[in-house]
């Protein structure tokens, strides 16, 4: 018999502990796994916690503005050969953010795609100033 809990301060992370009856004995063992998030809505609500510290997330919107404003001079001026100032710039901003003001690891690393396009969805909240509100609602959730 399985359970798992949630002891951490991160919604990531699960220690599931389970109780195995070998015999005549029990044994308990515990181990700490990482949430697996299964979509983007999902995703989403982990992201914007890890992103509470509001220079970091003025960092991410540089970087995304950045980003795009590259890869529109890159498709139209046919610079291809700049292309690879584009993950530079993206993730560089990011990553300071996340290193110097956040102090935790970016989620690029565990979760390539859901982080690129979380970051697009961060920049267009922050963009419409819908930010603050959905920020609100995780922490009402919680």
């Amino acid at each position: 018999m399985c359970f798992s809990l949630n002891f951490s301060t991160s919604p990531s992370l699960m220690t599931q502990l389970c109780i195995i009856k070998r015999g005549n004995s029990l044994s308990i063992n515990s181990t700490i796994m990482e949430k697996r998030y299964k979509s983007l809505g999902e995703f989403y609500p982990f992201y914007l916690r890890e992103h509470r510290n509001l220079t970091s997330r003025r960092l991410h919107f540089v970087g995304t503005f950045l980003f795009l404003s590259i890869l529109i001079y890159i498709v139209f001026a046919n610079k291809w050969a700049s292309f690879w100032l584009i993950p530079v710039v993206g993730y560089g901003f990011a990553w300071v953010g996340h290193f110097f003001f956040e102090r935790n690891k970016p989620a690029t690393f565990q979760y390539p795609l859901y982080s690129l396009a979380s970051d697009f969805i961060m920049f267009w909240d922050i963009l419409t100033g819908q930010i603050n509100r959905k920020l609100a609602e995780i922490d009402k959730n919680n």
